[in-house]
């Protein structure tokens, strides 16, 4: 199964300015446990994102769109990054976040795992068929059944 994994804080990450000691030491805990991922066949994809002074949303309603420029004062959390994994199910999810460096020392922060739909889960929408038939090549295909 594969899994997308938040990580979360309060607060902006803040990588304005030049790094302290403790953001160094907490991007070479990271950089160290990707590897151990990448190691172990787990490691899909992940990246890190900018904070919420640079976010845009877009509001739909019907056929109308609308832009809103960040930061937005009612979010109580802040996705920091995320990951893709290969697991064989979520307690190895679980069993391998519980082992991920804390993305923020000194703050709270927590990670949230959600797992993807898989080909199996639409089969009430697109049959199995149809999903072969139309299996996706190229960067579409790389990463899910969209």
């Amino acid at each position: 199964m594969r899994v997308m994994v938040f990580a979360k804080g309060v607060e902006d990450g803040g990588m304005d300015g030049p790094p302290t000691p403790e953001m160094l030491e907490a991007f070479a805990a990271m950089d160290a446990f990707t590897e151990e991922l990448v190691k172990a066949g787990v490691f899909v994809a992940a990246a890190g994102l900018k904070g919420p002074a640079e976010t845009r949303r877009i509001v739909s309603d019907g056929k109308r769109r609308t832009v809103l420029d960040g930061p937005f004062a009612e979010t109580g959390e802040v996705i920091l990054g995320f990951s893709i994994w290969q697991v064989k199910d979520m307690g190895e999810a679980l069993a391998w976040a519980k082992r991920a460096p804390d993305p923020m020392p000194g703050r709270k922060s927590e990670m949230e795992i959600r797992p993807f739909y898989e080909a199996a889960d639409l089969e009430a929408f697109v049959s199995p068929e149809e999903l072969a038939a139309a299996a996706r090549d190229g960067d579409r295909g790389k990463l899910g059944v969209a």
